[in-house]
Parts: structure tokens; sequence; C-alpha cells
């Protein structure tokens, strides 16, 4: 039908009576999909709520759910619901209720917390990069045997991604660690203005900066279709020049301006701005050829604290994206995700492979180096679960890497089965080396959590 094509798909439909189904149409469809999104993972995230668990876990299994592994099965819904043609709409907002996300991720990552931390959260962070990164060049060969070449399209020959690009990306995605489900955690556990806790936070802001370094030296490296061989270069040259010019030159032009405008300048206003220019520093480093997200990131650091701007602007857009645009974009992972991709002896073998890798790389790393600063062996053992937990970095880096056909269907599938077990497994083994809560408790003042009340976002 018309409406649906791919020439041109019409915003909102003339009813029914004039004879149109308004889910052919793009607006009316949307906002179903986003009522079926946000009722399957909310009622998934109060069934699992006396098991503690992070809302990203509810909100990926929700797309799951939803995708081609149970109900996309039912040829009536997935075609009623969520057809192919309209994947770019819903893509496109969670995409943006991710980039605005990543601003306040930027926003709310305080480095004169690793300060007082001090080197142990330096060290701490890179004990739990550098195994599960330099694991990476084992895994690759690996994944290529247990997981038969796809061809992207019927016409093209089966072919395996380049070795370097998807060392790194498969690199990147065992490194990180996930700073909201990590604060979620240590939340719970009332742990957040514990030592550990500290420490904890400290090293997964270093994680995160890293996490970044890591995702755009794996934009790089895959390169593209077209364009000089030296492209790389390109790119990481102008993303560094990027960083330089945001913290080093904007961020003190923006402090000035803050520290001249005060407290007396309107929040509504100053978020908006905030929001403009995040948006547009992720079109600079799509520009560049680096994800729109690290632009976002970037611009986040570099709005200063001081002046009250990155409060106000974080209390203005988090409600919004927290509670509606995020789930979105975890449930059009889960809808990306077709478990049934991973067929085989071969391919589960690879999935405990992976899980392995991923848990054992962080956690021993990590334990390692936190005993040998002097961190008692139980909490070593707590901060080495606590790093292991992946979601949010996890899925940026795993959906960036199917765009650029480094990853393919079931590859994905594998690291999205990684990320959903090792978020999951977090709590329980947080809570069974926790089982009397200490005495030191977290207030809710502990400017830990991202402002908008959500205090699990992800």
């Amino acid at each position: 039908m018309a409406a649906n094509s791919s020439a041109a798909v019409k915003m909102a439909s003339d009813g029914l009576w004039q004879g149109e189904n308004p889910l052919d149409f793009a607006l009316p469809l949307l906002a179903v999909q986003i009522a079926v999104i946000l009722a399957v993972t909310q009622g998934l995230a109060l069934a699992l709520r006396p098991l503690r668990q992070p809302k990203v876990v509810a909100e990926i299994l929700g797309g799951i759910l939803l995708g081609p592994s149970a109900l996309g099965r039912w040829g009536a819904f997935r075609r009623t619901i969520f057809p192919a043609w309209s994947s770019a709409a819903l893509d496109t907002v969670s995409g943006l209720g991710l980039l605005l996300f990543l601003f306040l991720v930027g926003l709310e990552l305080d480095f004169r917390a690793v300060r007082r931390a001090g080197p142990r959260s330096v060290a701490v962070a890179a004990a739990g990069i550098v195994p599960p990164f330099l694991a990476a060049p084992a895994l690759v060969p690996l994944l290529r045997l247990a997981v038969p070449a796809q061809a992207t399209t019927p016409h093209h020959h089966h072919r395996h991604a380049g070795f370097l690009p998807l060392c790194v990306f498969v690199g990147a995605a065992l490194s990180v660690t996930a700073l909201p489900v990590l604060a979620c955690i240590l939340k719970e556990l009332g742990l957040l203005a514990a030592p550990l806790g500290e420490t904890a936070m400290a090293a997964a802001a270093v994680n995160d900066v890293f996490a970044w370094a890591l995702l755009a030296l794996a934009l790089a490296v895959s390169g593209g279709t077209g364009g000089s061989q030296l492209a790389p270069v390109y790119i990481l040259a102008s993303g560094a020049a990027f960083v330089a010019f945001m913290l080093c030159a904007l961020r003190p032009f923006m402090s000035r301006l803050a520290r001249r405008a005060g407290a007396s300048s309107s929040s509504i206003a100053g978020a908006a701005v905030a929001c403009a220019l995040s948006l547009l520093a992720g079109a600079a480093t799509d520009a560049i050829g680096l994800h729109p997200v690290f632009g976002a990131f970037v611009f986040g650091l570099s709005v200063p604290r001081d002046g009250g701007l990155a409060e106000r602007a974080g209390e203005a857009v988090a409600p919004l994206v927290t509670g509606l645009m995020l789930p979105l974009y975890f449930a059009a992972s889960g809808l990306h995700t077709n478990v049934d991709a991973v067929r085989g002896a071969a391919a589960w073998g690879m999935v405990a492979i992976v899980v392995a890798v991923a848990f054992l790389g962080k956690f021993g790393g990590t334990f390692v180096v936190a005993a040998f600063t002097g961190m008692a062996r139980r909490e070593a053992a707590a901060l080495g679960v606590a790093m292991s937990a992946k979601g949010l970095v996890e899925l940026i880096v795993l959906n960036i890497g199917k765009e650029r056909k480094v990853l393919d269907d079931t590859t994905f599938a594998i690291f999205v089965i990684m990320a959903l077990t090792t978020t999951v497994m977090a709590t329980p083994f947080m809570t069974a080396l926790y089982r009397s809560t200490p005495t030191v408790t977290t207030p809710e003042s502990d400017g830990t959590e991202l402002k908008g009340g959500d205090v699990c976002p992800a």
C-alpha cells in the first residue's frame, strides 16, 4: 500500500471513516509502538523488582519478547505493530533519547570523585579494561569458527568483517562497565556512600572515558565502503581535536558565562540551549566519522558544574529521557536481537565462552589490583563483581557494531545475551557478598544518581 511504501510514508491518516488504517501511517503507528513497549517493559520491571534487577534488564527482555525471538514470530503481530517500514522512525526516536542520555551521563561524571578516590580508582579501571580487551584477539578466531559468515544481501558473497575492526569492537564490548547500572546496584545495597562505592563509581567513571576512547578507535578502524585509506587517521585526529576544543576552549568559556549569568538565569532557557548544543555536538562527531553519542557525551563533560548550569540542565532533561526515550532504545535493541540466530552447540558454546571471558576478565583484573592496593578481599571481590555489569554502554557498542556491519546477527545476539547475563549476575553476587548492609547509608543528596528522580535509569 502506498502509505507504507519506501517512497513516501505519510505522517498521519485521514481516519477510518475515509477508509484508511491509522497503523499504515508513521505517527499513529509510532504512538502505538511506544505504548506497547512501555506496557511490556514496565510490566517486566514490576515482575523483576523482587529480584532487585536494574530496569535495563526488563527493557532489553521486553524488546526481545516483542522481537523476532518471541512475539515477532507471529506474522500478524509483526506486520501490524512492528512492520519493517516503521523501524526507521522508532530507531530515530530511541536514538535521540540515547543522545540526550549520554549528554546526561557526561553532565554527571565528576572527576573530583576520581581525585578523592586516588590512584586506586585509575588502577582498578585499567585492570578491568586491559585483560578482557587483550582477550579479544584470541576470541575473534573462535567466533569466526563458531559463527558461519553471513551475507548482507542475497546477492553478496558470504564474508566476515575484517579482523582488526572485529577485534576492537569485541574488545570494547568485553571491557566496558555500565556506570548507571553500577550506581543502581550500589544504591540498592546501601553501598553508594561507603568507601567501596566511592572507589567503584570513580573507577567506573574512568572506565567510561576509556570505553568511549575505545569506541572512537573502533569506529575509526571500521571505516566505510569508500574514502581514503588514511580515513581512520583523519577520524582519530579530528576526534582528538574535537575533544580538545570542547574541554580546553568551550568549557572555560561556558564556565565564565555560567558565573556571569548566576542562579537568576532561566533554567528552562539554559536547559534548552544545553540540549540544542549537545545535539549539534552529536551532529559534529557524526560528520567527523564518529557516532553522534560521542559528541553528546563529550559536550556533557564540557558543561561546567559551577553556576548550577549542569544541575539545571540535568533536572530539566532527565525525567523525559530516562522515563520515556531511553527505554525505547533498550527495547529497540531487543527488537533487533534474534536469539534464534544462535543455533547449534558451537554457537551456544561461544555464548558461554564470551560470558566467561567478559566476567572473569573484569572480575580477575579488578580483584587482583584492588587486593594489591590494600582493599579487603571481600570488598575487592564485590568491586570485581560490580565492575562486570554491562548494560547501557555495552548495548551502544553492539548496536554501532551492527550498524557498521562489523557484527552480524548471530554475533550481535551472542553479545546481547552476554550483556544481559553479566548485568543479571551482578546484584545477587553483590548481595551474597554483603548479606549484612554496612552502617554507612547513602543519602538522597549524595549527587551520584542522575537528576530527575530515577536512581536506576539503566
